[in-house]
C-alpha cells in the first residue's frame, strides 16, 4: 500500500480575502471549537474503522481557513486523540498553518511544545500596499516577527508562503519579496502565482494583474534568486533547503495515500489495486459538518481509465518526474496503460527519460496542460 498522510481542515479565518477559493468562513463572535475537536476525532475514528486503516500515518497537515486561530488546548487534545487511534511514524512531521499576526504567532512556543515540529506562515506579501490590496490582516513587519518568533521557540523547519503576479506589484517589489524571505532562514518557501479562482471576490471583480511576459520574467529572476541562495525548486510552486521538502505535499504529488477530516476535506484511501482506489468528501459547510452523522461524506472509486492521468497529472508537478515502478505499485496497472500518451510527449520533448525517470522538460514544465490533454481517457 502507499503512504498514509492525515489531513485535517479548520475551516475559520478572520477575514475571508479576495483571492481564496479555499472552504473557508469568517470568524463569528464564538466558534464552536470544543465540539469542533469532538467531531474531528469522531470523524477519523469513523474513517479508520470503515478503511480498516492499521498503517502508520507519516505526516499529519493541519491546515484552513486558519488553524492558528484554535488554542493550544484544542490542539493537543486533538493530536491525543489521534495518537490513540492511529499509529505515528517515528519523527513524523506535523505541519499547522499560521497566520503572521502577532495575536497567533505568541502561540508558537506552545504549538511547538505539542510536537508540531513544522509551520506554515501565510505571508504572501512584505509590501504593505500589496497585503492591503489582497485583504489580509497582517502587516509587512508583523511576517517578519512571526518568522524570527518561529526561530526563536525552536521551529527548524518552517514555510513562507510568497505570491506574484499581484496587483500593483512589480519586479522590484517581487525580488524584495524573495529577498526578506530568504534573510529570515525558512526552511522551504512556496511561491506561486495569483490566479483569479471562480467563487472568489477577484473572478467577480476582476483587479488589473501585469501582462503575461512580465509576470514570467518576474518569475524566472526570483525562481535564480531562490536557487542562488540554496532553495531548490521540487515542485511546480515549491523551493526548499537540502532534504527540507515537505513531506505531507509530496505524498499528494507521488499519488500517496491521505485521510482527509473536517469540513470540506478531501481523502485517498487504497484499498485494493487497481480496482478499488477511494476518493472521499467531508460536508463543506461548517454547521452541516457538525450535525452531520457518521458517515458523513461521500465516497466514490476512481475509474481505472482515469487512473493514468491521475498519476500524471500528481507526479508531473515534481522535478524528478516518477519511474515505472512508482506508476505500477501505486496504480496496479501496466505500462501499456501509458501509452501512446507517454511516446508522443517523448517524441515531442515535452517529456525526458533519464536514470529511470520520466520527468517534464522545461518546454514540458511550462505547457502541463498539454501534456495531461494527451493522458484524458
Amino acid at each position: 500500500m502507499p503512504p498514509l498522510s492525515l489531513y485535517i481542515h479548520i475551516p475559520w479565518c478572520i477575514k475571508k480575502c479576495p483571492y481564496c477559493d479555499f472552504n473557508s468562513h469568517a470568524i463569528k463572535a464564538t466558534t464552536p471549537e470544543a465540539s469542533y475537536i469532538d467531531a474531528l476525532l469522531d470523524d477519523l475514528n469513523h474513517d479508520v474503522q470503515r478503511f480498516g486503516i492499521t498503517r502508520p500515518i507519516s505526516s499529519i497537515f493541519i491546515g484552513g481557513g486558519t488553524p492558528s486561530l484554535f488554542s493550544p488546548e484544542s490542539f493537543n487534545r486533538l493530536l491525543q486523540g489521534i495518537g490513540q487511534q492511529l499509529t505515528l511514524k517515528d519523527g513524523i512531521e506535523i505541519t499547522l498553518e499560521a497566520n503572521p499576526g502577532t495575536f497567533e504567532s505568541h502561540k508558537f512556543a506552545e504549538f511547538r511544545a505539542l510536537g508540531i515540529n513544522r509551520l506554515s506562515i501565510g505571508v504572501q506579501s512584505f509590501n504593505d500596499k500589496l497585503l492591503k490590496t489582497l485583504g489580509r490582516v497582517h502587516a509587512g513587519h508583523e511576517a517578519i516577527t512571526a518568522a524570527e518568533m518561529a526561530h526563536q521557540v525552536g521551529f527548524k523547519n518552517f514555510n513562507l508562503d510568497l505570491m506574484y503576479g499581484l496587483p500593483g506589484s512589480s519586479p522590484t517589489i517581487s525580488n524584495a519579496d524573495v529577498a526578506t524571505a530568504i534573510s529570515l532562514r525558512p526552511s522551504h518557501i512556496s511561491y506561486y502565482q495569483l490566479t483569479l479562482e471562480p467563487n472568489t471576490y477577484f473572478y467577480k471583480f476582476p483587479p488589473k494583474l501585469p501582462d503575461d511576459e512580465l509576470i514570467f520574467s518576474t518569475q524566472v529572476q526570483c525562481q535564480t534568486l531562490l536557487a542562488a541562495q540554496g532553495y531548490q525548486q521540487y515542485e511546480v510552486s515549491a523551493y526548499s533547503q537540502a532534504d527540507l521538502q515537505c513531506k505531507h505535499n509530496v505524498n499528494y504529488w507521488q499519488f500517496g495515500d491521505y485521510l482527509g477530516i473536517g469540513a470540506g476535506a478531501h481523502g485517498k484511501i487504497t484499498l485494493d489495486l487497481p480496482g478499488k482506489i477511494i476518493r472521499t468528501a467531508k460536508p463543506k459547510g461548517p454547521e452541516q459538518y457538525l450535525k452531520a452523522p457518521r458517515p458523513n461524506g461521500g465516497e466514490i472509486s476512481i475509474p481505472m481509465a482515469d487512473l493514468p492521468l491521475e498519476f500524471i497529472m500528481n507526479h508531473l508537478r515534481l522535478k524528478k518526474g516518477f519511474t515505472l515502478a512508482n506508476y505500477q505499485s501505486t496504480t496496479g496497472l501496466p505500462l501499456s496503460t501509458l501509452e501512446p500518451a507517454l511516446s508522443n510527449c517523448l517524441k515531442e520533448k515535452l517529456i525526458f527519460y533519464q536514470k529511470n525517470h520520466y520527468y517534464c522538460s522545461p518546454k514540458g514544465w511550462n505547457f502541463l496542460d498539454n501534456i495531461l490533454e494527451q493522458f484524458m481517457p
